[in-house]
């Protein structure tokens, strides 16, 4: 691969709103002022985030963001140094004793030498009152390996497991983390269904993920953090948004990719074998240069995604524009 590049332009000096009208109350989930260190590292800096109930939020951010240390907060496992956590219109310790809070954890939590309904049942007895067995097992998806070894499961259908005993105390907030990895694409295209079925009935949704077509395609609302603040608060629309230009795609055998990256608009310019990969500004401008300057053929222009928000907003250095 070739590539050539000029210097990017500043990063976008606003971020989508948020809205801050849901009462703190009757929120899923309130965090105001919340800080958290580790020795010299603040994880997080002034968190101030509210989540309505119903919600289906996806929480992003690059490694090292907070995000683990935010949602170990809202369920308890962690304190904030300063401000405050309320899940629920309770404190997390409260809200999981209750019930009312639920996690989906990555790795953990499980025994290799029960079978999985066994699992389910034991974490059954643990909740004064829960919701069926055979019923959660439906529900993820895993009714006809019950009496399989969670030993002899594979990573996704363990991560399936999980859902199930998530769901079995019928929380009014689930928080997932990471919750498909080790499904394969039918696995997440199926545990998804499920949690927008269950977000349809009035559960909030808040879910930690790498996959960001996850993002784009289930999340109501997409929240963006980076060095434990947020940086973008909004819909998935609102946020690719903010990654200003196109890509232009082109076969053009032998580019001369200097040539290409000094047009005006072109913030980058990449080789991969024939083809000519070109993000600019002025998509239609690069477009006429390729069909009448060049003999490009196979013209497309893209629109940026999600993922390209997610590395323009995140790989600039931090500024009061995103505090």
């Amino acid at each position: 691969m070739q590539t050539a590049a000029r210097t990017p332009g500043p990063a976008p000096a606003t971020r989508p709103a948020t809205d801050t009208t849901t009462d703190a109350a009757t929120a899923a989930l309130t965090l105001t002022g919340v800080t958290k260190r580790f020795g010299a590292v603040r994880a997080v800096d002034g968190l101030d985030l509210t989540v309505p109930a119903g919600a289906v939020v996806a929480f992003l951010g690059p490694n090292g963001a907070g995000k683990t240390t935010t949602i170990d907060m809202l369920l308890g496992l962690a304190r904030p140094d300063t401000g405050t956590v309320s899940v629920c219109g309770l404190s997390p310790a409260e809200a999981v004793a209750r019930g009312r809070v639920a996690a989906v954890m990555q790795t953990g939590g499980l025994l290799r030498d029960l079978t999985v309904r066994e699992t389910v049942q034991l974490t059954a007895s643990l909740f004064a009152a829960s919701r069926p067995v055979d019923e959660v097992l439906t529900r993820a998806g895993i009714a006809d390996i019950g009496g399989r070894r969670v030993g002899k499961c594979s990573g996704g259908q363990q991560q399936r497991l999980r859902f199930a005993m998530a769901l079995l105390p019928d929380p009014d907030l689930l928080i997932l983390d990471e919750p498909t990895t080790g499904m394969d694409v039918e696995g997440r295209r199926e545990f998804w269904a499920a949690i927008r079925e269950d977000a349809s009935r009035g559960r909030t949704i808040l879910f930690a993920t790498h996959y960001l077509d996850e993002a784009d395609a289930y999340a109501d609302r997409v929240v963006l953090l980076r060095a434990g603040r947020v940086i973008a608060d909004g819909t998935a629309a609102a946020i690719k948004a903010t990654a200003s230009g196109r890509l232009v795609r082109a076969v053009l055998p032998g580019a001369q990719l200097p040539a290409l990256a000094a047009l005006p608009g072109v913030q980058s310019a990449e080789a991969h074998g024939d083809t000519v990969l070109l993000r600019t500004t002025s998509s239609d401008a690069v477009a006429r240069h390729l069909l009448t300057r060049t003999p490009a053929h196979d013209v497309e222009i893209v629109a940026h995604g999600l993922e390209e928000a997610f590395v323009a907003l995140t790989s600039t250095r931090p500024t009061k524009d995103f505090a």
